[in-house]
């Protein structure tokens, strides 16, 4: 199943993306509070669909979550997919990826340069 954002005609080779490393993601200044947000797509391994994974970076880290597309089955033995807006504090939006990383779901961001993330 896809779930497709209607404002976007196709869905998005993940051809456009990389995989992102801890070293990828910058670290933030604390004090800075001014909402940003990041694309994202994620890679959810199967022993997780009974975990509230993007859940807890609504109730955990505090993020505006946005689905812009979506692959996983009902009762699949597949990993899931996930295309993400994430909207926050770059804080948030920093730990919120730390958690995924510490939880070996794959991240893949848009940008070949991380320094250029609007996190």
């Amino acid at each position: 199943m896809l779930d497709q954002n209607s404002s976007e005609s196709q869905f998005e080779s993940i051809d456009n993306f990389h995989k992102t490393q801890e070293s990828d993601i910058p670290k933030s200044d604390s004090g800075d509070t001014r909402p940003t947000q990041t694309r994202i797509r994620i890679r959810v391994p199967k022993e997780y669909h009974q975990e509230p994974v993007i859940s807890n970076l609504i109730s955990e880290y505090g993020l505006t979550v946005n689905f812009n597309a979506a692959l996983l089955g009902v009762k699949t033995l597949d990993d899931g997919w996930f295309d993400l807006e994430l909207n926050g504090t770059a804080k948030q939006i920093e730990s919120a990826l730390f958690y995924l990383n510490d939880l070996d779901v794959e991240i893949w961001s848009n940008s070949n340069n991380p320094v250029e993330e609007t996190w």
